[in-house]
């Protein structure tokens, strides 16, 4: 197939993309946020003599995997440029912008990044020998801000053990306790260091499959706090947000892609005077309605007519089923009340989505947007209004559907 017809078919997400000579052989490696527009940057030019156009000129094939995130990309990366030394990766080689991430011995491991520089006199046996892990190399990475996010994601502690008061980020719930000695050096290795390990190895699926077991594990021994930290850390793994994670020469993408929110749970109350009472969600993604996910709530704990203490339960209610996956934006039915309930309840729960919240104005003849989010957040309220309006309707549709079906029941 002609190259520039393949580069057309490419898709548009992160990855890598491998460029082969005529021989077959791996001679080019590399990352980015979008494939497509990546990969098609390469051939918009005229050839010379320039490197890069060197390499277009002995380029006869191209291959692309795609990521579900950048983090994933930059490690697949690593990991072809370890196994195969592609020639143009290694011509254009910049000690300052190749980095390995590792791992030490310690009773509990630190997890620290080297430049190519630093490490490059020590041989694989002593990485093996001196350190539980050692990947990349990693061309052009952001060593802080990916360590800050793999902190994130895993809960890799950064304080010294025991110490006599806990640190910060025990008290963002992003620390196990290592500060506080509520977590032993063997089930920090099991619960933060063996996962992370798997995952830079690009073994995702199998940290996911694993923690969906802890899960399920912790709640079935009703430690709903260890089952929803863990169901926390699945969502965040699934929705990994690291498009700042390469350096600037690195990023020539487009990134509507990682700002888009992609999953809204839409929430409305409907009552009869004060009896009848009862709650719905809905689920939409961009293309529309997910109506096996819709869920009916009977209100049982709330007595007399109080649409924000219905909401309270229901949220309460959906959050403890651990098994559902969360949304990317939790959408109300009601004004500033109903959203600082949503608020609260996500805080407690250690929860950081968005909300949204509809209010119908003073005559309800306009919709009033409330949004607790990031500033990016209220920018793509502002562009999909209809959507959520569309899904307001819907989750109202929905209440007074169950609520005229339990008035049948009853009076038929």
């Amino acid at each position: 197939m002609d190259l520039k017809l393949k580069v057309k078919k490419i898709v548009d997400s992160p990855g890598i993309y491998l460029f082969y000579n005529s021989k077959k052989e791996l001679i080019y490696v590399g990352k980015a946020t979008s494939l497509k527009n990546r990969v098609s940057s390469y051939f918009r030019g005229s050839s010379g003599s320039r490197p890069i156009e060197q390499l277009i000129g002995e380029v006869s094939n191209i291959k692309t995997i795609s990521t579900d995130s950048v983090l994933e990309a930059i490690i697949l990366e690593g990991q072809y440029i370890k196994k195969y030394r592609p020639k143009y990766n290694i011509d254009w080689k910049d000690d300052k912008s190749w980095n390995y991430i590792i791992i030490t011995k310690d009773d509990y491991p630190k997890v620290i990044t080297l430049r190519e520089h630093e490490g490059k006199e020590t041989s694989e046996t002593m990485r093996k020998n001196n350190y539980l892990g050692w990947f990349g190399p990693f061309p052009g990475l952001k060593t802080k801000e990916t360590l800050r996010l793999l902190q994130k994601l895993f809960f890799i502690s950064i304080c010294s053990p025991n110490q006599k008061r806990p640190c910060l980020y025990y008290q963002m719930d992003q620390c196990l306790g290592v500060c506080t000695g509520e977590i032993n050096s063997s089930e920090y290795r099991r619960k933060v260091i063996n996962p992370l390990i798997k995952f830079l190895s690009g073994k995702k699926k199998a940290v996911m499959i694993d923690l969906e077991k802890q899960m399920k594990a912790a709640a079935r021994a009703e430690n709903f706090e260890e089952a929803g930290r863990v169901r926390n850390q699945l969502s965040g793994l699934q929705r990994i947000q690291d498009v700042a994670l390469l350096n600037k020469n690195f990023i020539e993408d487009s990134l509507k892609n990682n700002s888009e929110q992609k999953r809204i749970e839409g929430y409305d109350i409907s009552n009869l005077g004060t009896s009848g009472k009862v709650g719905s969600m809905v689920v939409f993604d961009l293309a529309g309605p997910i109506k096996s996910e819709y869920r009916k709530f009977n209100i049982k704990t709330v007595v007399g007519q109080s649409d924000v203490d219905c909401l309270r339960e229901v949220l309460e209610r959906r959050l403890k089923h651990i098994d559902w996956p969360l949304p990317d934006i939790f959408l109300i039915d009601g004004g500033l009340p109903q959203v600082n309930v949503a608020k609260a309840i996500l805080r407690a729960t250690k929860i950081e989505r968005p909300i949204v919240g509809i209010a119908k104005g003073a005559e309800r003849k306009r919709n009033d947007f409330i949004v607790i989010g990031s500033q990016e957040v209220g920018k793509w309220v502002e562009k999909n209004q209809l959507l959520l309006i569309q899904v307001r309707d819907e989750a109202h549709r929905f209440a007074i559907n169950f609520q005229r079906q339990k008035r049948k029941i009853k009076y038929d």
